[in-house]
């Protein structure tokens, strides 16, 4: 009897001790967890518009989360949620623990926001959520630097992105934000 190659190459992964894991094709197949450890899912914010940014502390772009945190609160109410993803790989601009970074977010910036826990957004360790947001997405190519923006549509589907540069209280990201709310 011939076992098919892909039940072999399951059998060898399951011994090797690695996780199965199902491919990302949207977002919404994404679990991360928060910044405080807790697993979260991202099919929680389905209806909503998601911003994912990643973020860091010691970058120059690091006074980006007071426009953030405005944004959030002017279209939280409207269905925008933003989500800060910290992530240390551009020159080492958040080395804090998820927990320093919790509170350098909080007392600084008094963002409000869900935070995740750090990731890597590029290279060889890039997380899942990256690897579909730079591979598999309409809106594909690797993260440039910190606080690159990409929106998310209330299916899922990445609707839009934006460059660190880009401010997000930028005319192009208030009108894309907006015209992904009023989507239904």
């Amino acid at each position: 009897m011939r076992i098919p190659t892909m039940l072999c190459a399951v059998a060898v992964l399951a011994l090797a001790g690695a996780p199965l894991q199902a491919a990302v094709t949207s977002v919404m197949d994404v679990t991360m967890n928060a910044i405080d450890g807790t697993p979260t899912p991202l099919n929680k914010y389905k209806g909503q518009v998601i911003m994912l940014v990643n973020v860091a502390s010691k970058c120059g772009n690091t006074k980006q989360y007071t426009a953030l945190e405005a944004l959030y609160g002017k279209y939280k109410d409207k269905g925008l949620v933003i989500i800060g993803v910290p992530a240390n790989n551009f020159k080492g601009q958040e080395p804090g623990t998820d927990e320093e970074i919790a509170t350098f977010c909080k007392s600084k910036y008094d963002v409000s926001f869900p935070l995740m826990s750090k990731v890597s957004v590029k290279g060889d360790d890039i997380s899942p959520l990256y690897q579909y947001l730079t591979t598999g997405s309409p809106k594909k190519g690797e993260v440039t630097w910190n606080f690159e923006k990409f929106l998310v549509g209330r299916n899922g589907e990445v609707v839009d992105r934006f460059t660190p540069k880009t401010l997000p209280d930028d005319a192009a990201v208030i009108a894309a934000i907006e015209k992904a709310l009023a989507a239904k």
